[in-house]
């Protein structure tokens, strides 16, 4: 089986770590296979939202400490193709965990179960997130010595309250699913066998709206995030601007007034 899984379904892709043995942790072939998965959501036309989850009981926890980490600190040198990838290609990591690499669509996080240190950071990356119950949340490298460089000093002061993302970043400590649905972190907390169902119907709703407004309401949302508001109402047009230019949103509103035209004789 591939410690990745990626497929498409009705314009949905479903990108599933499939480690259960190791916690979904973050081995050099995760991260190379991750990374690619990432890239064929961007450049696949053919779809307009992602969903990414786990398989077993979590979701990921983070860098697999006894390949990745050793690699990373020159304790282990390379001993196969995944290792020299990562080796020879600077930033594949962060890819894998969504830094410093947009795929442009929207994310959902499916989340089956605890998301520490990098699975956490994973999370982070997306846009929407849906949790089971029995998951918990953290970014535990300062118990490790080690600096969550996958952008937690960056987007956990951001996603969360300021104190407590300092917090969880200074402890190490866990949250809740509960805790981190109070706090705003999560969209929703189902029964486990909902999971995929109200992931999935999250993706399908996204993915029957115009793709281009989609992708332009992302990248304004995203670029805006902290900017003076002056300066983010500015830089709004410029997404904004180009989609009315769009043949979808010519069509979009007399569609819409046709199926409310409808809809109205349908009552007489």
């Amino acid at each position: 089986m591939a410690v990745v899984e990626y497929r498409v379904e009705d314009h949905i892709a479903m990108i599933t770590l499939n480690r259960p043995e190791a916690r979904n942790a973050i081995s050099p072939e995760v991260a190379v296979r991750l990374a690619q998965a990432w890239e064929q959501v961007r450049d696949d036309d053919n779809v307009r939202a992602a969903i990414v989850t786990g398989t077993g009981s979590a979701f990921c926890a983070g860098a697999d400490l006894g390949q990745m980490i050793p690699l990373r600190t020159g304790a282990r040198q390379p001993e196969n193709e995944w290792d020299r990838r990562i080796i020879d290609t600077p930033g594949l990591t962060s890819r894998a965990i969504l830094r410093n690499f947009d795929v442009e669509k929207p994310v959902i996080a499916a989340i089956n179960g605890h998301a520490i240190a990098g699975g956490m950071e994973l999370v982070q990356g997306t846009d929407i997130r849906v949790s089971a119950p029995a998951a918990r949340f953290g970014v535990q490298e300062v118990k490790w010595a080690l600096f969550p460089a996958g952008g937690s000093t960056v987007r956990l002061p951001r996603q969360l309250p300021y104190s407590k993302a300092m917090e969880l970043l200074l402890t190490g400590d866990l949250i809740s699913a509960e805790e981190a649905l109070a706090l705003g972190f999560l969209n929703y907390v189902v029964p486990a066998e909902d999971l995929m169902a109200k992931s999935m119907d999250i993706a399908r709703k996204i993915a029957a709206n115009g793709p281009l407004a989609v992708k332009a309401i992302r990248q304004s949302a995203r670029a805006c995030l902290g900017r003076p508001e002056e300066e983010a109402l500015r830089m709004e047009l410029t997404y904004a601007n180009p989609v009315f230019d769009t043949e979808d949103a010519k069509e979009g509103p007399r569609a819409f007034m046709e199926s409310a035209r409808q809809f109205t004789e349908g009552d007489r």
